[in-house]
C-alpha cells in the first residue's frame, strides 16, 4: 500500500493515534492475508477492533503449547452446570458464572432448531490436567498424546471459558449438533479452537468439540479479519493488543 506524505501525517482512525505509517509495523508478522486485507482498510480494521481492547483480559488471553497459564490459576466464580438449564452429561462441571448468560443463549437457540446439546467437559485444573495428560502418554505415546491433549498449564479449559460438546470424538463433526455448532457457535461468542487442517498451526488435531468464550465481537473480529482462527487472532491480541491499546486516544 502506498503511504503519500499527507497521508502518513494523518490519523487512520478518529478512535487512534496511528497513522499508516506507524500502523504497518504492528501488522508486520501477520500471515500474508490477513495483513494485506487489514492494510487494504486499516481503519476498518482498527474500529472493528476496538471494542476487543476493553474486554476482560482473559477472553483472548494466549493458552498453547508455547504459552502457559500459571499452576495456581483457578477462576473465582466457577459455577457447577446443572440440568435442565445446562445439560452436563456428568456431575461436575464447571464454567465461569460470568459467561453463563452466552452459554444460555447459545443451548437455547440450539433447542429451537430442536437439536440437544450435551456438555461434555469443563474447567479442568493444573492438577486435573496433569493427570489426564500422563494417562493419555502411558496409552498411547507421548508424540501421540501431544497431539489431542495439553500438558498442564497449556490447556485453554483451565481458563473456565472452554466447554467440550457431545461425544468428543472426530465423528460430533458429522453429528446435526456438531453441524450446527460450527456454523453458530459465533453468534452466542464461542469459538472453535481447533479447527479441522489447522494441526500446523495450533498443534492439535481437529476437535470439533471444543469451544472457547471469546465474546460475540472477538468472534466477528476473528471472521473478518484472522481467516476465522482464534489461535492467529489470539497470538496478534497478545502481542500487538497493548500497542493498539496504548494508541486509543483519551
Amino acid at each position: 500500500m502506498g503511504i503519500s506524505v499527507l497521508g502518513a501525517q494523518a490519523p487512520i482512525s478518529a478512535a487512534y493515534t496511528f497513522t499508516e505509517q506507524s500502523f504497518a509495523p504492528v501488522v508486520q508478522a501477520l500471515p500474508e492475508p490477513v495483513r494485506a486485507a487489514v492494510l487494504a482498510n486499516p481503519k476498518a480494521f482498527l474500529d472493528d477492533y476496538k471494542p476487543l481492547l476493553t474486554q476482560p483480559a482473559d477472553l483472548l488471553i494466549l493458552v498453547d503449547k508455547n504459552n502457559e497459564i500459571p499452576a495456581d490459576y483457578e477462576p473465582d466464580d466457577l459455577v457447577t452446570l446443572k440440568a435442565p438449564a445446562f445439560p452436563a452429561n456428568h456431575p461436575g462441571i464447571r464454567f465461569r458464572k460470568v459467561y453463563l448468560p452466552p452459554l444460555k443463549l447459545l443451548l437455547d437457540a440450539s433447542k429451537k432448531v430442536g437439536l440437544k446439546l450435551t456438555i461434555s467437559s469443563g474447567y479442568r485444573s493444573w492438577i486435573y490436567q496433569k493427570d489426564l495428560f500422563q494417562r493419555y502418554v502411558a496409552k498411547d505415546g507421548l508424540a501421540t498424546a501431544e497431539r489431542y491433549s495439553a500438558r498442564p498449564g497449556r490447556s485453554q479449559h483451565q481458563l473456565g471459558t472452554v466447554l467440550d460438546f457431545g461425544s468428543v470424538t472426530p465423528e460430533f463433526a458429522d453429528t446435526k449438533e456438531g453441524r450446527w455448532l460450527a456454523e453458530h457457535a459465533e453468534d452466542a461468542g464461542f469459538s472453535m479452537s481447533f479447527p479441522e487442517g489447522q494441526e500446523t498451526l495450533t498443534g492439535y488435531i481437529f476437535e470439533p468439540w471444543h469451544f472457547r468464550y471469546i465474546g460475540i465481537q472477538a468472534c466477528a473480529v476473528q471472521k473478518k479479519w484472522f481467516g476465522d482462527l482464534q489461535q492467529w487472532l489470539t497470538e496478534f491480541h497478545r502481542t500487538q493488543g497493548p500497542i493498539l491499546r496504548a494508541s486509543l486516544k483519551k
